[in-house]
């Protein structure tokens, strides 16, 4: 694997970030988040995930966010949409477990990233369903409407992604999303954190810096709140650490000004 991350250059997040889920379904019996290709597509020895139990504040964090954007997607198909279009994919798995194939699947990355998942998928035995379709973008470098004509209502899920773009592909690539509904992930500058929060947090992005690829876009609830009513977006959901632990975790401790990931939902 370390072979293939230096050779192919995909993101070294997204893989973190499947590791992640694949750990959450041996460790907490997928509790959260229900992912029966996580491990097989990981390519991992069971023992290896389990020595991700100790962040255990982040992995479950990552499944709290595929089921808040699952929930969503199931609730916009019961509506009647029938694309979803999964912007930075990773080694996401929702288009290999979906069972309904008029429901379109548009996976859009790096192409490095998307070429590792080929392989990761064939290694794995996971045969590509004839309605998921790649679409190779590099969010920085490339614009998302030049290569994405979206005529039909469609539900973005676009998770783990913000927080290392910069603000202009930030905004161009949500710019693509109106008119739709979308669901993604933003983080709070640790620097309005307080205590061991802002310790925690400042360790967190060390560690994806140490990887090239640094958190580059921060945003506050109400900024994002603003932005997203000037584009026509009405009815946002947003969940912090504190509604996050009550809604996932049963957990009714954590103070509403509690800093951190946010988890967005926005029609």
């Amino acid at each position: 694997m370390d072979a293939l991350m230096r050779a192919g250059s995909p993101s070294r997040t997204a893989w973190s970030a499947a590791r992640y889920r694949a750990a959450h379904q041996l460790l907490e019996g997928g509790a959260i988040f229900q992912d029966d290709l996580a491990v097989r597509l990981s390519g991992e020895p069971n023992s290896v995930l389990l020595a991700d139990a100790p962040r255990r504040g982040m992995r479950l964090f990552i499944a709290a966010r595929h089921r808040f954007a699952e929930d969503a997607l199931a609730a916009a198909v019961s509506r009647g949409v029938r694309q979803v279009v999964v912007l930075g994919a990773g080694l996401d798995t929702f288009a290999y477990r979906n069972q309904d194939l008029d429901l379109s699947v548009v996976e859009v990355d790096h192409p490095d990233t998307q070429a590792w998942k080929r392989e990761q998928l064939a290694s794995a035995g996971i045969d590509v369903p004839p309605n998921v379709r790649y679409l190779g973008v590099d969010f920085e470098t490339s614009s998302l409407a030049a290569h994405l004509s979206v005529e039909r209502p469609s539900f973005f899920m676009w998770l783990g992604v913000v927080p290392y773009l910069t603000p202009d592909a930030f905004a161009e690539t949500l710019a693509v999303t109106v008119g739709h509904e979308v669901v993604f992930d933003y983080a709070q500058s640790p620097a309005v954190a307080v205590g061991e929060r802002r310790v925690a947090l400042e360790a967190r992005a060390d560690r994806v810096a140490a990887l090239g690829e640094p958190w580059l876009s921060y945003f506050e609830p109400d900024e994002i709140d603003s932005r997203m009513r000037s584009l026509g977006f009405a009815e946002i959901e947003d969940l912090g650490p504190s509604a996050l632990a009550a809604r996932y975790f049963g957990r009714t401790d954590v103070p509403p000004a509690t800093s951190g990931g946010h988890l967005l939902r926005a029609r």
